[in-house]
């Protein structure tokens, strides 16, 4: 049961939660073949398909545990291993991934986001916290948050307590004075909870709560969340 009087500050998952994120990166993913098409022919040859492309990214993820922490790396060092095994210029690897990345932070807001950041961050301190490497200032949103709180700064990811501790520290509250909102049963939720924070778990898809522990409050809007708040 959430604990209105103890909320001070409000910490915001970002992909997923304030917008759909597979939509957005697999259309940065086809923008991104498209570009090596023209510029990278044999590496488009190769990898025919974006999803081709994918499965490089994935099996870097395993080959690079030291970028777990940091998915721009991760994804600029696959395309550079695409280039060079089919090839290409490997030094082609740092403007496909700016044309990714751009394309990947062209995301669309759930129509719910927006009015729901106005209405928070008019009474909490908001914070960002996301293992993505979604940039606020890129997206539009930073003026409603306080600060904005990555894996690849911190070094850490969630479910880890520290990252959320970073979140409290970087709102200027204590953990338990935060209430931390998120769609990941155990990314969000239960790692908020093991921080010592409040978890609000937004379910927009109606999914049955996976785990013993429950969340403090399920949503399957922000709009709901906004009203648990008034």
């Amino acid at each position: 049961m959430l604990n209105l009087r103890t909320i001070r500050a409000i910490s915001l998952d970002l992909d997923d939660t304030l917008w759909p994120i597979w939509p957005t990166i697999e259309r940065a993913e086809t923008v991104l073949h498209e570009w090596l098409a023209l510029n990278a022919p044999m590496t488009a040859a190769r990898f025919a398909t974006p999803q081709a492309l994918r499965e490089i990214r994935n099996a870097m993820e395993l080959q690079r545990p030291d970028l777990a922490h940091d998915l721009a790396a991760l994804r600029r060092e696959s395309i550079r291993v695409a280039l060079c095994s089919a090839g290409d210029d490997p030094a082609l690897a740092e403007p496909a991934f700016e044309l990714f990345f751009a394309e990947r932070h062209n995301v669309t807001l759930f129509p719910d986001a927006l009015p729901a950041l106005e209405f928070l961050a008019a009474r909490y301190p908001l914070v960002s916290l996301t293992n993505g490497n979604a940039e606020l200032g890129r997206i539009g949103l930073e003026p409603f948050f306080v600060a904005s709180v990555a894996a690849i700064k911190v070094g850490l990811s969630k479910p880890d307590p520290r990252i959320f501790h970073a979140a409290a520290q970087a709102a200027g509250v204590q953990p338990e004075e935060v209430l931390h909102v998120g769609d990941d049963a155990l990314l969000d939720v239960l790692g908020a909870r093991n921080s010592g924070m409040q978890a609000a778990w937004l379910n927009r898809t109606q999914a049955l709560w996976p785990h013993e522990e429950r969340p403090d409050l399920e949503l399957s809007s922000l709009g709901e969340l906004c009203n648990a708040l008034t």
